[in-house]
């Protein structure tokens, strides 16, 4: 088994700031890319920001300069720095990973529960 837990979320006003931690957890060999989803209500969920397992970045055009995700691969785990928060970022966050349970088996994608973030004007 896999696990993927997110933590974080929260309510918080406009301009200020919350961080997001997923750590995974269970059987599993190597860790490849991790990213951050969201979805809001009525919406389609959307990528935010991504950490490949090479070490390239990439951010939503709607989140660059204000969020900043990183990752220890020693623990497992990835984070999210949401600064400058506005009421569009309201939404439920997903943690998102890329795992090779074992090194003859094929990666896999595993999620998380969901963290839910709420700013409020």
């Amino acid at each position: 088994q896999v696990y993927l837990v997110e933590s974080g979320g929260g309510l918080v006003q406009a301009g200020g700031s919350l961080r997001l931690s997923c750590a995974a957890s269970g059987s599993i060999f190597r860790v490849n890319d991790m990213g951050w989803f969201r979805q809001a209500p009525g919406k389609q969920r959307e990528l935010v920001a991504i950490s490949t397992g090479d070490g390239n970045i990439n951010y939503a055009d709607s989140v660059k300069g204000r969020f900043t995700i990183s990752r220890d691969n020693a623990k497992k785990s990835l984070y999210l720095q949401m600064n400058s928060l506005k009421p569009e970022d309201t939404a439920v966050y997903y943690c998102k990973a890329g795992i090779k349970r074992r090194s003859y088996m094929p990666e896999s994608d595993y999620w998380g529960q969901g963290t839910q973030v709420t700013v409020s004007s």
